[in-house]
């Protein structure tokens, strides 16, 4: 595996993929799809136009949606980006955001993240309702997503580990 894919990629970093495996040749040869990956993950975390949600309050909730799917060492990486303390109790998910005046846009994220199914008109319409724009719902949804394929990648890397993919 190549150092650039090692040093720039937050999945493969976060893979522990043995050096010389299989799962490491098979990531290796994906580099492409690594880097992209990651270009994605800076686009939606760090975007020159952000809306409504700040790079700490995006790293939150990124580290939210991480921690209720299961996966606390990304949940950690992306607490450790939020440089606003303020804003750091919105990457627990026990926690409301009523504080920082966004409980409708942590339900809904939480909604999205383990009840995708759910989600229905009225769910937008809360956010609406809310003062949320639907540029800012666009985004929300882009954070969402972008974190349901980064945990589905890092799960099937962990089978590819384990040997049971």
């Amino acid at each position: 595996m190549s150092t650039e894919t090692l040093t720039k990629s937050t999945i493969v970093e976060l893979s522990a993929i043995p050096e010389g495996s299989a799962v490491a040749a098979a990531v290796d040869g994906r580099s492409n799809i690594m880097a992209l990956s990651q270009s994605t993950e800076d686009a939606v975390l760090k975007p020159l136009e952000t809306g409504a949600w700040s790079h700490d309050i995006r790293a939150a909730l990124a580290a939210r949606i991480a921690a209720l799917n299961g996966e606390t060492a990304l949940a950690d990486r992306y607490c450790a980006l939020i440089e606003d303390a303020s804003i750091a109790d919105l990457a627990d998910p026990l926690r409301s955001g009523k504080a920082q005046g966004l409980e409708k846009t942590c339900d809904f994220m939480d909604k999205v993240a383990v009840q995708t199914r759910d989600v229905d008109a009225a769910d937008i319409k809360a956010l609406q309702d809310a003062g949320v724009s639907d540029a800012d719902i666009v985004r929300l949804c882009e954070i969402n997503a972008f974190m349901a394929y980064q945990v589905r990648v890092l799960a099937g890397i962990r089978l590819m580990k384990e040997g049971r993919a």
